[in-house]
């Protein structure tokens, strides 16, 4: 992806959905070129060793680490799982993931 966002031949200019996994790969995404100034968070699944901080997303402090850094390098959230729902405050989400986990790990 990295190598084809930086190619305007093969989309001729379009814009594309990208999908990613997990944060950590927009992550990747963006630090190799992809110019993508904003995100949609909308459903990140619960699995062990997660924190859910409201009812459609869930964090690791890996994932927390990494949605702060892309906020430092500029990127914006738009947290909702459809469109239809109201924006969500990341900063607030992100707080109260890592104030579960801090509680968890004590």
């Amino acid at each position: 992806m990295i190598k084809i966002a930086k190619d305007d031949k093969h989309f001729g200019g379009e814009k594309a959905l990208l999908l990613f996994e997990t944060p950590e790969d927009a992550k990747k995404a963006i630090d190799g070129g992809v110019p993508l100034k904003e995100l949609n968070v909308g459903s990140m699944a619960h699995s062990v060793g997660k924190v859910q901080p409201n009812k459609v997303l869930a964090f690791d402090q890996t994932d927390i680490d990494t949605f702060k850094a892309l906020e430092k390098e500029g990127v914006t959230f738009d947290v909702r799982k459809v469109p239809t729902d109201n924006k969500d405050n990341m900063d607030a989400i992100l707080k109260k993931a890592q104030d579960a986990l801090d509680a968890q790990n004590k």
